[in-house]
């Protein structure tokens, strides 16, 4: 028997398209708010010869506006999210007889842990921006928020989709810890992605904004079959949420941006795509997180081909320099707007691919897809030049590099 799908997008949308307007008018209103409170504390990045080429001090706190955005959305979906008094009672039936198991799958703990989480990465950010605290102290935060995710219960099917693709089911003893350091990986790479992506106004704004949207997309054809009954209103609303918050922000970030993000809005962003990827694999699904990664393919190769780059010219690599995409685009000759409009358009062609490979095909199958794809974009960096390492300065050169963010 054919199976067939349980409502339209329209009627999954329709009960919490709100959330996404709220989110919307939240950060519109806030950002030139944080704005002012920057430049009345002094609270901005600083133009210098080597990596920030903007002639004036730009303020920063746009993290913090996207932060509380994202924030009023989720609040609001918490308040009238269907069945509400429902999953709160079960909440605290669950809380009270000590059973882990039905406090984890509770949709309410889970978006209060997405919450309580994504306050604290922005935190971790808004310390770096103020303070610059060293990426080790930078991880430890990002390993903290990780934490608060874990106990949220986001990601439990994480280990069991591994252990699935090699026909293995280990017991929860040893789904546990794999799961957290899986988890843990995620969040430390997808926050750092889009924290290196964060080089040119508006550029990673405008594409996380639009790999919410694909995630958007992904989560709503969820809904339309209810393959997962409970998560997909939860994964429909974050998206929501968050596509929102950035596109909220946005008008005040494109070239000439007023307002940056910082560290605080990049590294938001990114635990952003964490805790999608771990909604996509909440029943142990391959085919859904491996779509994830190919919404998040542009960021992801972005930050390869940059460390690539660096280990090859002997390099630390969380030096700056000149290996981005946009850094070698823009060294091309095209202008940071043109870079701009063409990261758009390869991050919606990503969240297309991604998108249409997941609807049609098996996991398995779209991961051989993904691979060979990865091998030709590759192959293209290769034949471009852009995988060769800058040449090195000869002794007494004294000129640095070109300046690599423009925030």
């Amino acid at each position: 028997m054919a199976v067939l799908p349980t409502k339209s997008p329209l009627e999954v949308l329709q009960p919490i398209w709100w959330v996404g307007v709220l989110s919307l008018a939240a950060a519109l209103v806030v950002t030139p708010i944080m704005r002012f409170i920057a430049y009345r504390t002094r609270i901005v990045d600083k133009p210098d010869d080597l990596l920030k080429p903007h002639g004036r001090p730009v303020a920063y706190l746009g993290g913090v506006a996207m932060c509380i955005g994202l924030v009023a959305g989720l609040l609001g979906f918490l308040v009238a999210m269907p069945d509400a008094r429902t999953h709160w009672r079960s909440l605290r039936e669950a809380l009270c007889s000590g059973r882990l198991t039905d406090l984890m799958k509770n949709p309410v703990w889970k978006l209060l842990g997405m919450l309580l989480s994504s306050v604290a990465i922005m935190l971790v950010g808004l310390i770096d921006d103020i303070r610059k605290i060293t990426p080790r102290q930078k991880v430890c935060g990002q390993v903290l928020a990780a934490a608060i995710l874990y106990v949220g219960g986001v990601g439990d099917g994480m280990a069991s989709m591994l252990f699935s693709l090699v026909g293995l089911y280990p017991p929860i003893y040893v789904l546990l810890p794999v799961r957290a350091a899986m988890l843990l990986v995620i969040v430390i790479a997808t926050c750092n992605a889009t924290n290196l992506l964060d080089g040119l106004d508006g550029l990673c704004g405008g594409v996380t904004g639009i790999i919410a949207l694909g995630f958007l997309a992904l989560a709503t054809w969820l809904g339309v079959w209810g393959h997962f009954p409970g998560s997909d209103e939860l994964r429909v609303a974050l998206c929501l949420a968050m596509a929102g918050a950035v596109l909220g922000f946005l008008p005040y970030n494109i070239p000439p941006a007023s307002i940056f993000m910082g560290d605080a809005g990049s590294m938001l962003l990114g635990f952003f795509v964490a805790t999608m990827m771990g909604m996509f694999c909440q029943e142990g699904t391959v085919r859904w997180f491996v779509a994830a990664w190919a919404v998040f393919a542009l960021p992801t190769l972005d930050t390869a081909l940059a460390v690539v780059r660096r280990l090859l010219s002997g390099k630390p690599i969380f030096t700056g320099d000149r290996s981005h995409l946009y850094d070698q685009l823009v060294d091309r000759g095209m202008t940071v707007k043109q870079v701009v409009g063409l990261f758009y358009l390869l991050a919606a062609l990503a969240a297309g691919i991604g998108v249409t490979v997941a609807i049609l095909l098996r996991g398995r199958e779209a991961i051989v897809l993904y691979l060979v794809l990865l091998v030709v974009i590759w192959g293209v960096f290769y034949k471009k030049g852009m995988i060769k390492p800058e040449p090195r300065k000869p002794a007494g050169h004294d000129d640095g590099p070109p300046p690599e963010r423009a925030e």
